[in-house]
């Protein structure tokens, strides 16, 4: 295996932040600049943070050195001096104008003073001291499902456009709902509705929270897999194609999986003869929201298509579904985890993985898939909305900006999220040729949030 320098990673990313924030300079400034003046204030402003180790903040920086740079300051007088001739700057304007073209190189005591100033926020930003007073960002502090989307740094710009910086720690969803200590933070961002709910709710040791809900996205469930296993689950009757696009009979996966069915035991099994039980990988459901939402899902096929609604529906349920989950073994708090494995060590480990369709989109969206890897939608599926909660007026502010901005919303479409606007997420499927459903219409409800703890409680039991 080569050994890969640590930095690599972050490399790549400041790279593309580089050329992201330069595309934006040149949007801004394409009627008084040239391209070749953009490129050199940005190296410019670059130059100022070689051999700095600490490059979070580099990039958001870079840009705004650049802009301050590249942005025309007022002159004393709107046109020539009366009776003179136009100063340099003037010259070098517009026929007919006398917008001012900015020079590229700084005088020397100007570049110096800028340089000292940058170099005092970065140590600011290193030293945890007073962000906000230093460069301008209010630090937001959240616990979500999943770091990406915040890790993103044309999301981090985007964010500092409007004066945000967002810090987060991670954890599974139904943690963040019931376990994780919130005083500390300004929003708590689940990947779903219902626990969203629950941490409005009062908990064992925990107050109620007071705060607001912010849908700001959805995904549907889905189960990632692999054209071989399609292959066998059409054998079955598990799987249908319609339109170019796969589905999964819930209903006739449970009563397989009821009957214990193997899939040595699918006829004429030659691709994947392997003595496993039929079961798609999850995640822990004591820990996390999409285990949670594919409960929902084989707990509403178990009882008729019909949402759980009472003790007796429970009781009737739970011996159907819990062995879904039990007799996995082991599984992860976060769906992260089953579904790096899917994309990195094929379908041995695990061939059916239940996923966020954000997940398989966002992966083809950064040429993560690999040839005969197959997106399959659960029938019926449920739809998980990704809600943010405010603690306070912090949170608010970034749950209002996140639901609303074009552009942070056009960036969660590039991570797979379905949007308000659908031709956000329409314009990333088609650029990058993923097959999804364009509209995901058999879908379940999901319980109430009190019906579905006893749930997944009855099925944390059953693990004992």
């Amino acid at each position: 295996m080569m050994w890969r320098h640590p930095l690599t990673l972050d490399t790549v990313r400041e790279e593309k932040a580089i050329e992201n924030l330069t595309r934006r300079l040149n949007d801004s400034f394409a009627d008084i600049h040239t391209p070749e003046d953009i490129e050199t204030a940005v190296a410019a402003a670059r130059r100022q943070f070689d051999g700095d180790r600490v490059r979070d903040y580099v990039p958001i920086l870079i840009e705004r050195m650049a802009r301050q740079e590249l942005t025309p300051q007022p002159e004393s007088h709107a046109g020539p001096p009366v009776g003179g001739t136009p100063t340099p700057a003037q010259q070098t304007a517009e026929p007919g104008s006398w917008r001012q073209r900015i020079p590229i190189a700084l005088p020397a005591a100007v570049a110096g003073v800028l340089v000292l100033a940058t170099v005092a926020t970065v140590l600011v930003v290193r030293n945890g001291s007073d962000v906000q007073a230093q460069t301008g960002l209010i630090t937001v502090s959240g616990v979500i499902g999943s770091e990406k989307l915040f890790d993103d740094p044309d999301v981090m710009a985007a964010l500092a456009k409007h004066g945000f910086e967002v810090k987060i720690d991670t954890a599974g969803s139904r943690e963040i709902a019931t376990s994780v200590d919130l005083s500390k933070y300004d929003f708590a961002f689940p990947s779903s509705t219902v626990a969203a709910e629950r941490i409005l709710q009062p908990t064992a040791g925990r107050p109620a929270v007071s705060g607001k809900k912010y849908a700001v996205f959805s995904s549907p469930m889905a189960i990632a897999t692999y054209q071989p296993i399609v292959g066998l689950l059409s054998a079955t009757g598990i799987a249908k194609q319609v339109n170019g696009i796969w589905y999964f009979d819930v209903r006739r996966y449970v009563d397989l999986a009821k009957a214990g069915w193997r899939w040595t035991n699918i006829r004429g099994n030659t691709t994947y003869p392997v003595n496993k039980k039929i079961l798609v990988t999850t995640t822990d459901p004591r820990t996390s929201n999409s285990a949670a939402m594919f409960l929902s899902i084989v707990s509403y096929v178990a009882n008729h298509n019909n949402v759980v609604q009472s003790e007796a529906d429970e009781k009737k349920v739970l011996p159907l579904v819990a062995p879904l989950f039990v007799n996995q073994g082991y599984t992860d708090s976060s769906s992260e985890g089953p579904f790096d494995d899917y994309l990195a060590l094929g379908m041995g480990k695990s061939p059916m993985v239940n996923i966020y369709e954000a997940q398989f989109v966002d992966a083809a969206v950064h040429h993560k898939l690999k040839p005969g890897m197959v997106l399959m939608y659960p029938s019926p599926t449920i739809q998980s909305k990704h809600t943010l909660v405010s603690l306070n007026a912090n949170g608010e502010k970034l749950g209002e900006l996140l639901s609303t901005d074009t552009d942070l919303q056009e960036l969660a479409a590039r991570h797979g999220f379905r949007t308000a606007d659908e031709s956000q997420f329409a314009n990333v499927v088609s650029q990058n040729r993923v097959p999804v459903a364009k509209e995901v219409i058999d879908v379940a409800d999901t319980p109430t949030y009190d019906t579905l703890e006893r749930l997944l409680d009855g099925v944390s039991k059953s693990y004992r």
